[in-house]
């Protein structure tokens, strides 16, 4: 079965994005971004990967999940499919139809389409955002690992990590790095 892994950047107090869904304080450090990169090069968004001199091998994830309003970071600057060299999932409820053929639009069971991905082989899939669709896939014990990348910030207010209270539950921590800049990457398996 593949593993499902939520991957995303946090403040210190467990925030992913501002209210408005921007994301000031996160660190852009070259050399984190850089070594960040180089770990997992199927996080270069498309656009940038030729001008960074990405490998075009995956080594991770061959699959993307997104939530609509992480879509939108990238569609508001007119990148309708940020992963092309990744299977691209968009959950929403209120997009009628994906902006782009490489996107695949999912608007209605989010847990079962899931379940059916983990099924299927291939690589591991990149939960990139979406604290809703992060809580229901929590809930139904979809997500088997944690990789935060926590920011030496405190933002005081915004969008949690998971979108609804959630039960306590014991982390593993299986890896960590910690950046000059003060970032820590941490890994954690879910129990």
């Amino acid at each position: 079965m593949r593993e499902l892994t939520y991957f995303i950047a946090c403040s210190v107090d467990g925030f992913i994005a501002h209210k408005d869904g921007s994301h000031d304080g996160f660190s852009q450090d070259e050399k984190y971004l850089a070594d960040l990169f180089s770990d997992f090069p199927e996080m270069v968004p498309s656009h940038f990967r030729d001008a960074m001199g990405s490998p075009s091998e995956n080594r991770c994830f061959d699959t993307v999940l997104m939530g609509r309003k992480t879509y939108d970071v990238g569609l508001k600057e007119g990148v309708t499919s940020p992963y092309t060299h990744l299977k691209q999932y968009v959950f929403s409820r209120s997009l009628q139809t994906s902006p782009d053929k490489n996107v695949e639009l999912i608007s209605t069971d989010a847990v079962g389409v899931v379940s059916s991905l983990k099924r299927e082989p291939g690589q591991g899939i990149w939960l990139y955002g979406g604290a809703d669709l992060a809580a229901a896939l929590f809930e139904h014990r979809l997500i088997d690992q944690l990789i935060l990348k926590v920011n030496p910030f405190l933002m005081g207010a915004g969008i949690p990590l998971f979108a609804v209270e959630i039960q306590q539950t014991a982390l593993e921590l299986t890896d960590r790095k910690v950046y000059d800049n003060g970032v820590l990457r941490l890994h954690y398996r879910l129990h």
